[in-house]
């Protein structure tokens, strides 16, 4: 298929695959308002109770496309300007708020904004082969698609400033040691460890995570006391869920809770 990013959804879990092996998954306009369509139309589709988010061939994605990006200051379009805002914000915004789980499935070098789309995951799932590159200030240029919020949470301010200021490659071992991914895997192993992980959650109370999700997310920028207000808002939400009822059901039953994601 020629699409830029496909969609497949079964069982419950939305796999949305960058799709563009001959440019290393690298995102030109195209690729970036599909990827923003479709993140958008996961999250809003009940069907959806997880996401994976991976690319195909040997990339996972290498950021911006720098030959679009090159031909678009040359001619004076100022696209290459706005692109943030029209792009890459509603982007890594429509995954951060995403309502469910998601997982990024690294399977190839990701670098760049291909880098900051897998910290704006709940799990990275990385081949032993694959590789992270923070890359922007090697073309001088600043940081991304949310990755000033999502990666001094995941390393701390300091390791976060080094591997912007400096871009190099980390290999897998050196990125779960550093603790940017959750885990490392053998390549022909990925597949099979993602597809336990997005199984596990596409059957869980979908509505709880994504309370979990928002409650995590509204506490690491706000005062304690906002931080508790909005746990006690999630905790009422999800308390008048059908899952929570089958839930407690189950328990006093001793059984073990089927969960529907309402």
């Amino acid at each position: 298929m020629t699409d830029p990013v496909l969609l497949e959804t079964r069982d419950g879990i939305a796999t949305v695959t960058l799709n563009r092996p001959e440019g290393m998954n690298s995102l030109d306009t195209a690729t970036k308002v599909a990827l923003r369509d479709t993140l958008q139309a996961v999250a809003a589709d009940e069907a959806a109770r997880c996401v994976v988010l991976t690319g195909t061939g040997r990339a996972f994605c290498v950021g911006q496309d720098l030959n679009e990006h090159v031909a678009l200051l040359e001619s004076g379009d100022p696209a290459p300007l706005n692109t943030v805002h029209e792009h890459y914000n509603p982007i890594v915004t429509a995954l951060v708020t995403m309502p469910k789980p998601v997982i990024a499935r690294v399977q190839g070098v990701a670098a760049g904004a291909g880098a900051s789309l897998t910290f704006a995951c709940d799990f990275r799932i990385m081949a032993d082969t694959a590789a992270y590159n923070m890359a922007f200030s090697a073309i001088a240029l600043s940081c991304d698609t949310g990755i000033s919020w999502t990666l001094p949470r995941l390393v701390g301010k300091a390791k976060a400033l080094d591997l912007l200021y400096f871009p190099r490659t980390l290999k897998a071992a050196e990125a779960l040691e550093t603790g940017l991914v959750t885990k490392v895997v053998p390549a022909d192993e990925l597949d099979a460890e993602v597809d336990t992980l997005a199984g596990r959650l596409a059957s869980g109370p979908t509505v709880a995570y994504g309370a979990i999700r928002r409650s995590l997310a509204t506490s690491a920028g706000a005062p304690f006391e906002e931080g508790v207000a909005f746990e006690a808002q999630m905790m009422a939400l999800t308390g008048g869920t059908a899952d929570h009822r089958a839930a407690v059901d189950a328990f006093l039953a001793k059984e073990k809770p089927v969960f529907e994601g309402r």
